[in-house]
């Protein structure tokens, strides 16, 4: 029999497929004449960027794109990458924003994988797009994006220039929203360890959702202004490109990570957000005071990528900003799960406060689910702090697969839950606390060492700045640790200092029985290529590295 409420319909009247896209209309009606973006001596408006973005997606259509074309940006934070976001999926089709530090044999890869049919180059990255543009087998429209705050040659590989192109767009171009929120807005290549990357597909529905996450999750006041100290290409900058057309505040952008000039622009535009890795946050605390401006009011800060250690925790609220850390992979849109803070935690010591900031926490505001799972059994793991499982999610804010590969995409969401590939405990107050990646535990004699373990010690000694722990083969113990370094500028520690340091530390066989002290390779967003330092670890077990 159906219920009298089953019966009710679903109608245009009571159902409208969610889509970030609403957030600029409403943003450009609500607050037409306030800034949407600066760059630069340059303002954009939120009618502006609304005209703007429907001139650029009418142009598109003039070149035949539409739902699911992929049109692919190689560009750093400037206004063509924010109104991207906008303007593509306006279309139809579906945005593709490439790592601008990868190689051309990649983002070709990318390029074909994605079967692009447009392109946008900054002109710092031509050389890199004509390299790659020549190893890919179908025809690419390229666009250059000519910017002001360049400071390079203002070479030009493509039919037209950006705003030439634009300005010949209908702003007054009737869009539509799409008629499933399933449908396709993003693609984001994952990092690719090993072999070929995967392309990451998110959908309306997921990239509307987390948008209005980030602002529940860092209390986002409304017409906030944002920095864009995290490139757009990452998780389309977690989603803060929707984000701020639906806080309806301000768009700062950032060319590329400059201490210096990042406290100039907090200070000058009374930035309240940005985000990062601890590595941002590690090059703030230790610009030389001379060229830190001052910051005279609260900012906020999120950071994921690793655990903020206690010295990055107090160094950011000693110049003002607070830090929330976040927790999630490019399949969950970025930020997944939160730290959480509770009343109280204010009131420990900096160390306690660390290790409680230190946790991935709990699920984001609007993902449906987050648990510690036996990957085994999928059963919940005791909260007890020491039962190890792995950290999965399941909800609005998960990919919706990866592109072209129902192998991979069937076995991420194998049981029902997408497994996230790192190993973790349930703590007895219900916070999730990474324990390692899978791939980055130590097996050292039998015993199972904790890479991050290692690492909080490392980051406890006055002179470290960066610190990355990895195994080391090793003919008698199978494995064991090795230490890679950076240093602070000015501060000096040889290997067996920090190894000596270390033993006081911790338990014998944890202790790196080598230490590195050299320059970490990292990717565009800060995070340490772990992937690298393992193969240095392998040569070095071979006697190749040095």
């Amino acid at each position: 029999m159906v219920s009298a409420y089953d019966e009710l319909p679903r109608t245009p009247a009571n159902f409208v497929a969610l889509s970030p896209l609403r957030y600029l209309d409403r943003a450009a009606y609500i607050y037409p004449n306030q800034n949407a973006i600066i760059h630069g001596k340059r303002r954009i408006t939120w009618r502006e960027k609304y005209n703007r973005c429907r001139q650029f997606a009418n142009q598109l259509q003039k070149l035949g794109i539409g739902k699911n074309d992929t049109v692919s940006v190689l560009l750093p934070n400037v206004p063509a990458m924010i109104e991207a976001h906008f303007a593509v999926p306006m279309a139809g089709a579906v945005l593709n924003t490439l790592n601008t530090r990868l190689d051309a044999k990649t983002l070709a890869f990318m390029l074909e994988h994605a079967e692009s049919k447009v392109l946008l180059v900054d002109p710092e990255f031509t050389a890199l797009a004509t390299e790659a543009l020549a190893l890919v087998s179908q025809d690419i429209y390229v666009i250059d994006v000519a910017d002001v705050e360049f400071e390079g040659e203002d070479q030009r590989i493509g039919q037209i220039e950006y705003e030439e192109w634009i300005a010949q767009g209908d702003a007054n171009f009737e869009w539509h929203l799409p008629q499933d929120e399933w449908d396709a807005i993003s693609l984001s290549y994952t990092s690719g360890t090993t072999g070929n990357p995967k392309g990451v597909v998110y959908h309306h529905r997921g990239a509307y959702i987390n948008a209005a996450s980030n602002i529940i999750a860092c209390g986002m006041t409304p017409r906030a202004t944002y920095l864009w100290t995290l490139p757009l290409f990452h998780c389309n900058g977690w989603c803060f490109a929707w984000t701020m057309a639906a806080n309806g505040g301000t768009n700062v952008c950032l060319r590329k990570v400059d201490a210096e000039l990042i406290f100039k622009l907090i200070a000058e535009h009374k930035v309240d957000y940005f985000c990062g890795a601890p590595i941002v946050l590690s090059m703030l605390i230790n610009t030389p005071e001379e060229k830190k401006t001052k910051i005279d009011h609260r900012v906020e800060v999120m950071v994921a990528g690793a655990a903020p250690p206690a010295a990055i925790i107090e160094g950011m609220r000693n110049i003002g900003i607070n830090v929330t850390h976040v927790y999630g992979l490019t399949e969950t849109y970025g930020p997944s799960a939160l730290c959480a803070s509770q009343a109280g935690w204010s009131d420990l010591s900096i160390q306690e406060q660390a290790q409680l900031h230190s946790r991935q926490g709990v699920p984001y505001p609007l993902q449906d689910g987050m648990k510690v799972l036996d990957p085994d059994t999928m059963q919940e793991v005791p909260h007890d702090g020491q039962t190890m499982g792995e950290i999965m999610f399941r909800g609005n804010i998960v990919m919706k697969g990866y592109l072209k590969n129902p192998e991979a995409t069937a076995e991420a969401f194998a049981g029902g839950w997408f497994h996230t590939g790192d190993l973790a405990v349930c703590q007895p107050d219900g916070y999730a606390k990474i324990t390692d990646r899978s791939k980055d535990v130590i097996i050292s004699g039998g015993e199972n060492i904790s890479s991050l373990e290692v690492e909080e010690v490392l980051y406890q000694h006055p002179a470290v700045l960066t610190a990355a722990v990895v195994a080391k083969p090793d003919p008698r113990w199978q494995e064991v640790p090795c230490a890679f370094i950076e240093l602070k500028e000015g501060k000096k520690a040889t290997e067996e200092e920090i190894m000596e340091f270390c033993r006081e530390h911790l338990a014998r066989f944890k202790v790196p029985k080598d230490v590195v002290i050299t320059e970490i390779p990292k990717t565009s967003t800060g995070k340490l290529q772990k992937f690298v330092l393992r193969e240095w670890a392998k040569e070095r077990a071979q006697g190749e590295f040095s």
